[in-house]
């Protein structure tokens, strides 16, 4: 069955820091690179950032540039987005999701298997 579990959200101030983790199945995990989506309330589902299945390739969108990394741990079958120098404008529910198909990195519909998403409130 396939499966993800996002942890790590919280509430924090500006200028903090917060390391979010993804825990997949590893048939899930494997053979596919992992994606982190973001999704504040009455808007659309942002792309966040997308690892590629080695680990090697990364891309992120404009607005986390420089602030948040991803990355990937092969062996715990563990995604992690680590979240730098908050902003309030960074407070959204974040999921992560399984690329499977090819194409535009940032569009989520190229994703499933959602993970049930965490919260993540930044206060100024």
């Amino acid at each position: 069955q396939v499966q993800l579990v996002e942890s790590g959200g919280g509430l924090v101030q500006a200028g903090a820091s917060l390391r979010l983790s993804c825990a997949a199945s590893a048939r899930t995990f494997s053979g596919s690179p992992m994606g982190w989506f973001r999704q504040a309330p009455g808007k659309e589902r942002d792309f966040v950032a997308v690892i590629s299945t080695d680990g090697v390739a990364t891309y992120y969108a404009d607005s986390v540039k420089g602030r948040f990394t991803i990355s990937r741990d092969i062996a715990r079958n563990t995604v992690y987005l680590q979240m730098n120098s908050l902003k309030p404008e960074d407070t959204a529910v974040y999921y992560c999701a399984v690329k499977i198909s090819d194409g535009d990195y940032s569009d989520h519909g190229r994703y499933a298997y959602w993970g049930q998403g965490t919260q993540v409130t930044v206060s100024s």
